[in-house]
C-alpha cells in the first residue's frame, strides 16, 4: 500500500474532489454483534472517532473492548463529499480512514478508549501508518465536546512524556473537533470478521500510556 508524494500531501478544498449527494448504503447491523451500525443507538451511549492507520485492523481493535456497543468505518476530516474508498486513496479527498465508536460511558471510559488509541499504533509517523503511506492513514482524534477535546489533548501531552523517555518521536496526531463521517463501503465493515486472514497492519510503539 505505499503510495507517492502526492498521497502524503493534504489537498486544498478547491483540489479536492466533489464527491456526490448520495450517501454509501451499507449493511443496518453490525456483523459481529447484531447492533445497529448507523442507528439510531440508545441514548445514554457516547461517540468516539479516531483515525489510526488502516481501519481494518482498528475497528477490530475497538470492537473486542468491553463497553463498546457498536463500531463502523469510514471516512473523516476531508472535503469530499460521501466519497468512495478508491477516491479516497488517490489522495485527492483529504479524508482519514477513521473508525467510529459508540460506547456506554457506565462501562468504558473515554480515557480507556484513549489508551487503547495510543496503544494500538505509531502516532509520530506522520502521514503514514507503517507501509500504508498516504494522507489516509494519518493519526487523528476528532472530538465530539470540549470534554473529549480537552482529555484528549492531555493525552497527547501525556503519551509524548513518555515517547521522549525512550527518544521515540514526536507525536504527529491532529486533534480536532468531530467532523462529518461518512461510512465506507459495506465490503469494509468488520472486515477482519468477515476476512479471518485479512490484511492486518496495526502496531504500536510498543510505549505503554502512564497511568494516571
Amino acid at each position: 500500500m505505499l503510495g507517492d508524494n502526492k498521497k502524503t500531501q493534504m489537498p486544498e478544498p478547491q483540489q479536492a474532489l466533489e464527491g456526490r449527494k448520495q450517501a454509501m448504503r451499507i449493511s443496518e447491523r453490525h456483523f459481529v454483534s447484531s447492533r445497529p451500525l448507523q442507528g439510531p443507538f440508545p441514548d445514554n451511549m457516547r461517540r468516539a472517532l479516531f483515525g489510526l492507520g488502516c481501519f481494518w485492523g482498528a475497528e477490530r481493535r475497538f470492537w473486542q473492548v468491553e463497553g463498546v456497543f457498536s463500531t463502523a468505518v469510514g471516512y473523516a476530516a476531508g472535503y469530499t463529499e460521501n466519497p468512495t474508498y478508491e477516491e479516497v486513496c488517490t489522495g485527492q479527498t483529504g479524508h482519514n480512514e477513521v473508525v467510529l465508536v459508540v460506547f456506554d460511558p457506565d462501562v468504558l471510559s473515554y480515557q480507556e478508549l484513549l489508551r487503547i488509541f495510543w496503544e494500538s499504533h505509531n502516532p509520530t509517523q506522520g502521514m503514514r501508518q507503517g507501509n500504508d503511506v498516504g494522507s489516509q492513514y494519518r493519526s487523528g482524534i476528532y472530538c465530539f465536546d470540549d470534554t473529549q477535546r480537552t482529555l484528549a489533548e492531555s493525552s497527547r501531552e501525556a503519551y509524548q512524556k513518555r515517547l521522549n523517555e525512550v527518544v521515540h518521536g514526536t507525536i504527529t496526531t491532529e486533534i480536532i473537533d468531530a467532523p462529518e463521517f461518512y461510512y465506507a463501503e459495506d465490503y469494509h465493515q468488520q472486515y477482519l470478521a468477515k476476512n479471518p486472514n485479512g490484511y492486518c497492519g496495526l502496531g504500536g510503539t510498543g510505549v505503554c500510556f502512564p497511568v494516571v
